[in-house]
């Protein structure tokens, strides 16, 4: 933790540095994170930091920003799911417990530290930024950088360093009204959002399979384990997600069998599962002979924070020709929304449902995803309808339900 006197001139006011010290490997032996050569990301390839506002006589650091970080490593080192810049995490809380309209975090690259070179790899740094919900739905609905961009504009909801100021009690589009409209809502209608996926708490059952088919089945709510995503699979999703924070002219799903050297794919790191779990029971079906399956009949299940984010799938992603992943953390299990346009998906419009292991896809067209905006408005507006809700179109085969997060926290699932 240290005190950064800022530059007043540059409207950059003194503040907190925090700066993680262990998502990165620290020592080269493999007592914590597997040493995969100076080239490759060190650990987990990055370290937090946090810039909090000083308050006036405040002399030492506040603690808050520390235990907030460590929940955050934990999340890391629990689902081995890592950050990026431009990353957004939804914690429906003041991040200090105190009463502040800050409640939920952006990411973006510390504007002080550079990217270090270490004998056990490249070690990135990503600045924590405090923000308001209001905030946090843009960069839902649009995009990340984009939010962060207009909050460098504006110095006391961040400014060029991206400050955190617990006791903001404005948010952007407050404090400057046009930017909702000029900005933002113009971003969406032309960029689309580049959001390509959340972990969410979501499952989805086979309607077209009979119950007692247990030996095959790919329901995620059975009582019996079900097959666990393969570490290609895992890789892959973890791809998709990734490359959702790019702006890429033509969207690509990563191969089902990418091409791995080394334990690598492309430029991330191997999954730490992968290898400790390689000689487990979870490996004894080898991904190639896991069959890709088509569905006649599927039901998606979603608790109401994953599923009002449906409109952003279909409006912000699909109708831009991209694609949109629920990947569940409560269980082994993602859904992928895939448009027509995207290459490499194994959902085709001749059989748009399909799965491969517990991983299931869904191609909407155009005409259905218009459809589903329509029969689906109320999802932006949840805090008006009770739980559960259900929506059907028999026509299509898919039945869509939002159901109360203690669903998803029993063993079933």
């Amino acid at each position: 933790m240290y005190r950064n006197v800022g530059s007043p001139s540059a409207n950059i006011p003194e503040h907190w540095h925090y700066i993680s010290f262990g998502l990165s490997d620290l020592y080269g032996d493999n007592r914590v994170h597997e040493f995969t050569g100076a080239d490759g990301p060190s650990g987990f390839g990055f370290e937090l930091t946090f810039r909090l506002k000083r308050e006036t006589g405040e002399s030492a650091p506040p603690t808050w920003p520390a235990e907030l970080m460590q929940g955050l490593a934990r999340y890391v080192f629990q689902s081995e799911n890592t950050f990026c810049s431009g990353d957004h995490v939804s914690w429906h809380s003041p991040l200090d417990n105190s009463e502040s309209r800050i409640q939920h975090m952006l990411l973006t690259e510390d504007p002080q530290m550079q990217p270090v070179q270490t004998p056990f790899g490249v070690v990135t740094f990503l600045q924590i930024v405090g923000v308001c919900t209001e905030e946090l739905h843009a960069a839902q609905q649009w995009n990340g950088q984009g939010i962060l961009e207009l909050l460098r504009t504006v110095p006391i909801a961040g400014g060029p360093w991206l400050i955190t100021d617990m006791r903001r009690g404005e948010t952007i589009f407050e404090i400057d009204p046009h930017l909702q409209q000029e900005r933002v809502d113009k971003g969406i209608e032309t960029d689309g959002s580049n959001l390509s996926g959340v972990s969410a708490k979501c499952a989805w059952d086979d309607l077209s399979r009979p119950p007692e088919d247990d030996e095959d089945s790919r329901s995620i709510c059975i009582g019996t384990q079900p097959r666990r995503l393969s570490g290609k699979d895992t890789e892959q999703i973890r791809e998709t997600l990734r490359r959702g924070l790019e702006i890429n002219s033509k969207p690509v799903l990563p191969p089902i069998n990418p091409q791995r050297q080394n334990g690598l794919t492309h430029d991330r790191a191997p999954s730490r599962k992968d290898s400790l779990e390689s000689d487990s029971s979870t490996a004894i079906i080898p991904h190639e002979l896991i069959r890709t399956r088509q569905l006649e009949s599927v039901h998606l299940k979603f608790n109401q924070e994953s599923g009002a984010l449906i409109p952003l799938c279909l409006r912000g992603r699909l109708l831009h020709g991209r694609h949109f992943t629920y990947k569940s953390i409560t269980g082994d299990m993602a859904i992928t929304f895939v448009s027509t346009g995207v290459e490499g998906a194994f959902a085709t419009e001749e059989h748009p449902y399909a799965a491969h292991g517990p991983w299931l896809q869904i191609l909407l067209t155009e005409e259905f995803v218009e459809k589903m905006l329509e029969d689906l408005e109320d999802l932006t507006s949840p805090e008006e309808f009770k739980l559960p809700k259900e929506y059907s179109w028999p026509e299509k085969k898919l039945k869509v339900s939002i159901l109360p997060d203690m669903v998803f926290d029993s063993p079933l699932h």
